[in-house]
């Protein structure tokens, strides 16, 4: 299993929305995710800078990767650029984070 995080941001006016459209997420997309090998995939927002923290456990990096080049995720962008910086092909603005340290309990 590989842990990714990355972190993003939503516009400041924009955060109730933000939640609301992935409460629930489109079913389409998250079967995609589940079967592109996502293990667990988990957002946060931080109010006070708008800033948004991005946490997935995936199976591979090429199928991760490969889920940007579905149907079912361009749509998605196209639904949530107007919430969030994007970039010209309406993915999100994002910048990978660099793990640090991990402690896990092992059975």
């Amino acid at each position: 299993m590989i842990r990714k995080a990355f972190k993003m941001s939503v516009d400041e006016d924009r955060h109730a929305e933000y939640a609301r459209r992935h409460n629930p997420i489109w079913r389409e997309l998250e079967e995609t995710l589940l079967a592109h090998g996502v293990r667990s995939y988990s957002i946060y927002l931080d109010p006070e800078t708008s800033e948004l923290f991005a946490y997935a456990e995936i199976e591979s990096e090429e199928r991760w990767a490969a889920v940007a080049s579905t149907d079912v995720c361009r749509r998605w962008w196209r639904h949530m650029r107007e919430l969030m910086p994007s970039n010209p092909d309406d993915s999100p603005v994002s910048a990978e984070l660099r793990e640090v340290f991990h402690i896990e309990r092992r059975s």
